[in-house]
């Protein structure tokens, strides 16, 4: 299950500590949007305990929180990333944050097949003209 422990602090409100990403990446998205959903309320809560002069003990409970949400979050981005590259991998062009990163000088840099492109001057040249074979005496 998604839930490691549980600390019951009023009577309708259940805490949830942290979730792991395994666990999230086995869901689907509604249930991440609830979940999500879910751990925002529970911050809501706590900030309120917070004002209100809560425990200490219920106080760090907010840094927990705060990470799950951003857990879930990465999750979401995560597989909505890979399901894009996935639409985009036979296509001939790609958004620009899906193409590789690498380094400016190397996206700017000829392809292969630029490189070794000849010019038809040069294609005649090396066609009428071939390179001169010599016998070395060794």
């Amino acid at each position: 299950t998604v839930l490691v422990a549980f600390l019951t602090w009023s009577a309708d409100f259940v805490f949830k500590v942290k979730v792991k990403p395994n666990d999230l990446r086995a869901k689907s998205k509604t249930e991440l949007l609830q979940q999500l959903d879910d751990f925002k309320k529970e911050l809501a809560q706590l900030r309120v305990a917070k004002v209100t002069g809560a425990p200490a003990s219920k106080l760090s409970k907010i840094r927990v929180v705060r990470k799950s949400i951003a857990r879930v979050l990465t999750i979401m981005h995560e597989t909505q990333r890979k399901e894009l590259k996935a639409f985009w991998k036979k296509k001939k062009l790609r958004p620009i944050d899906l193409r590789a990163k690498k380094t400016r000088a190397i996206r700017r840099r000829l392809t292969k097949h630029e490189e070794n492109a000849k010019t038809l001057r040069t294609l005649k040249k090396l066609a009428h003209f071939p390179r001169r074979k010599y016998a070395v005496k060794a």
